[in-house]
C-alpha cells in the first residue's frame, strides 16, 4: 500500500472519544496501574481502562490513590498515576501529589472537570483546580480540546520524570472526555535524552577543594538515590577512605555496614552522624535536597566548603554556599573526580567507627531490653532482624518514623521509606500496596503509629480485595507521640495529644485481614515473622512505651564531639 493508501486508512478508522485516546498514550507511556476512585464526570475514562491492559486499583479515599501513585513513581522511576472526579475528588488528590512533589517523586494526577460551557461561572462542583494544583507541581494545565490530549500527555510525563521528578497536574473536562478528534490520533513517542557527563572544568575546580580537605564528609541524598548511585558512592569512600552519611530521604545509598558508613542525619536533635560533620572543613553533598533537612544542622556558621554535586543546580540557603557545583549523573561525576584527584590521597574515616559504635549500643539496649510495652530500640530491632536487606519497611511520620530513620541499619536504596520532604502522615499503608505492586518480590512492612495508621486505615479493604500481601505494624500509645516529645522539649508539658482507639485485632479482622496483637517484648519478633512470610494482609497491634524519646534527647544532649 503507498503513502497515500495508508493515510486514506488511517482516516477512515474508527475515532476514538478522548477517554479512549487518553488511555492510549497512557500505555504508550508505560503505564501499568491506576489508582483513584471513580466519579460521574470521569465515568468513560474509567471505562476505557477495561482490556486496555491498565489495572485499575479502587481504593477507598482519593487520598490513598495519590500516596499510592507517590510511592510507585518513586520505587520504579517512571511516573505512577491516579485518578479522582472533579471537585471534592479531585481536591483529595492534593495532599499526595503535594508529597510526591517535595519528595522528588514522578506523579501525575488526573482529574475530571465540569465541562467547558460552564467553568466559567458558578456552577455546581466546579471549582478552579488548575490554580488549585499549580503551587504544588511542576505543571499544572487542562485539556481543552482533544487534538491536545497526546502533546499534553507527553508533556505530563516528561515533566514528571525530568531531572528532578515531581507531580504533574491535568484535568480533563467532561465534555472534552466524550468528544472525538477530527482523526484518529496517535500517542508521541516517548525521549529520554539527558546530558550525564560532568563538565571537566568543574571537575577539575571540585578536585582543586577537595584536595585541599583535611576532613571531608560525603553526604549522600535522595538524589544520588534516585540516579542509583550506590555503588559509585562506595568507589569514591573506598578510594579516599571518606566517610559517609545519608539523609533520612537517602537511608541505604551507602550501607550502613560498611566501614565508612556515618550513619543518617536530619534528627531533630545533634545526633550521632551530625559529629561526624562538626569537624568537618568541606562538605560533598550528592544528590542532596534542601527540603530532606535544613542545612543549619550540618553547617551552623555557613563556613564550611561545598561541592554540590547533582542533575541540577542547588537550591540557595545561606547555610549551603556551594563553592562549586557539578551538574551531571552524579555516578559519572563521582568516578570523575575520583580520577582527578592525586594518586594515594586518603582521609581519616575513623570517626565513622565511634558513630557507628554508638548506633549499635542503641540497638543492643533495644535486644536487650524485655520491657513492655517495648521500647522503640527493640522495635526498630526486631523489624530489622525480620527483614531481608531488600525488604522494604515504609516508616510513617511521627516518632516511630524518628526511631526508624536515625536507628534503622538500611542496606540498599529506597529500602526505608519516610515522606521527608512534606513529612505526611498516613501515606505508609497505601505506600505499601503500591510498594507490594512495584516490587512484588520484596515484602513490604508499613510501620505506623496508631495516629497515623487510623487516617487512612480503610485501604485495608482495598488491599484485601487487591489480594496484595503486605503487613501493618502499628505503634500504639494512644498519642501523637511526636508532638508530645516536641511539646516536652520546647514547653516542658503537653497537651490535646492523647486520644483512644478502637479494638485494632477486631477492627483489621472486620476487613478480612489477620490481626495480631502484641503482649510481651519476646513475641514481637516470631509474629513478624510468621505475618511476612503469610500470603495475606496482617495488621499487628504493638504496644510502645515513648518514655524513650525525652530519654534519648536528654543522653545526646548530653555528648560532647566532635568524635
Amino acid at each position: 500500500m503507498g503513502t497515500e493508501g495508508a493515510s486514506e486508512s488511517r482516516n477512515t478508522a474508527a475515532v476514538e472519544d478522548v477517554a479512549h485516546l487518553l488511555v492510549r498514550c497512557l500505555r504508550a507511556e508505560g503505564v501499568e496501574y491506576v489508582f483513584g476512585i471513580p466519579g460521574e464526570e470521569n465515568i468513560r475514562f474509567v471505562d476505557a481502562l477495561n482490556g486496555s491492559g491498565i489495572r485499575y486499583v479502587l481504593v477507598r479515599h482519593e487520598q490513598a490513590a495519590s500516596f499510592m501513585a507517590e510511592i510507585y513513581g518513586r520505587l520504579t522511576g517512571r511516573a505512577g498515576v491516579c485518578s479522582a472526579t472533579l471537585g471534592p475528588g479531585a481536591i483529595n488528590l492534593l495532599l499526595g501529589t503535594a508529597d510526591a512533589m517535595t519528595n522528588s517523586a514522578p506523579m501525575v494526577a488526573l482529574a475530571a472537570q465540569g465541562s467547558l460551557r460552564r467553568i466559567h461561572k458558578e456552577s455546581h462542583q466546579v471549582i478552579d483546580l488548575v490554580s488549585m494544583f499549580a503551587p504544588v507541581t511542576q505543571w499544572s494545565a487542562r485539556i481543552e480540546c482533544p487534538d491536545a490530549v497526546p502533546e499534553m500527555t507527553r508533556k505530563a510525563f516528561k515533566t514528571a520524570q525530568s531531572e528532578r521528578p515531581g507531580a504533574v497536574f491535568l484535568a480533563v473536562p467532561e465534555d472534552i472526555e466524550a468528544e472525538r478528534p477530527a482523526e484518529r490520533l496517535a500517542p508521541l513517542q516517548r525521549d529520554a535524552v539527558r546530558a550525564d557527563a560532568p563538565s571537566p572544568s568543574q571537575i577539575a575546580r571540585a578536585a582543586e577543594v577537595l584536595a585541599a580537605a583535611r576532613h571531608p564528609v560525603v553526604l549522600a541524598g535522595h538524589g544520588a538515590a534516585r540516579a542509583g548511585a550506590s555503588a559509585a558512592l562506595v568507589r569514591f569512600a573506598e578510594r579516599l577512605n571518606i566517610p559517609v552519611a545519608t539523609t533520612f530521604h537517602g537511608k541505604g545509598v551507602f550501607p550502613d555496614d560498611h566501614p565508612n558508613a556515618l550513619g543518617a542525619v536530619g534528627f531533630m536533635r545533634h545526633d550521632y552522624g551530625n559529629f561526624g560533620f562538626d569537624a568537618a572543613d568541606v562538605l560533598l553533598c550528592v544528590g542532596y535536597e534542601i527540603q530532606e533537612f535544613d542545612p543549619v544542622k550540618i553547617n551552623p556558621n555557613g563556613d564550611k566548603r561545598i561541592v554540590h554535586i547533582h542533575r541540577f543546580p542547588a537550591e540557595v540557603d545561606a547555610h549551603y554556599p556551594v563553592t562549586v557545583g557539578v551538574e551531571s549523573d552524579p555516578s559519572q561525576a563521582l568516578d570523575a573526580l575520583a580520577a582527578a584527584l592525586p594518586e594515594g590521597l586518603t582521609y581519616d574515616a575513623g570517626r565513622s567507627e565511634k558513630i557507628r559504635t554508638l548506633l549499635d549500643e542503641e540497638l543492643q539496649y533495644g535486644r536487650d531490653s524485655d520491657a513492655f510495652p517495648l521500647v522503640p530500640q527493640r522495635v526498630v530491632s526486631d523489624v530489622r532482624t525480620a527483614l531481608d536487606r531488600h525488604d522494604i519497611v515504609l516508616a510513617d511520620t511521627g516518632a516511630g518514623k524518628m526511631w526508624m530513620s536515625r536507628l534503622y541499619p538500611t542496606f540498599e536504596p529506597d529500602t526505608c521509606l519516610v515522606s521527608n520532604g512534606l513529612s505526611t502522615m498516613g501515606f505508609a499503608l497505601p505506600g505499601a500496596i503500591a510498594a507490594k505492586l512495584a516490587r512484588p518480590d520484596r515484602r513490604v512492612l508499613a510501620m505506623m503509629g496508631d495516629g497515623s495508621f487510623l487516617m487512612n486505615s480503610q485501604e485495608l479493604e482495598t488491599a484485601v480485595r487487591e489480594r496484595v500481601p503486605l503487613v501493618v505494624l502499628v505503634l500504639v500509645d494512644e498519642e501523637y507521640g511526636l508532638i508530645t516529645w516536641k511539646m516536652e522539649l520546647e514547653l516542658g508539658r503537653h497537651s490535646h495529644t492523647r486520644f483512644t482507639n478502637p479494638d485494632l485485632v477486631a477492627y483489621a479482622e472486620s476487613f478480612g485481614a489477620r490481626g495480631y496483637r502484641i503482649e510481651a517484648a519476646d513475641q514481637l519478633l516470631p509474629v513478624l515473622r510468621r505475618a511476612l512470610d503469610d500470603d495475606a494482609v496482617s495488621v499487628i497491634a504493638c504496644p510502645v512505651d515513648y518514655s524513650e524519646n525525652l530519654r534519648l534527647t536528654d543522653r545526646l544532649g548530653s555528648l560532647h564531639g566532635p568524635f
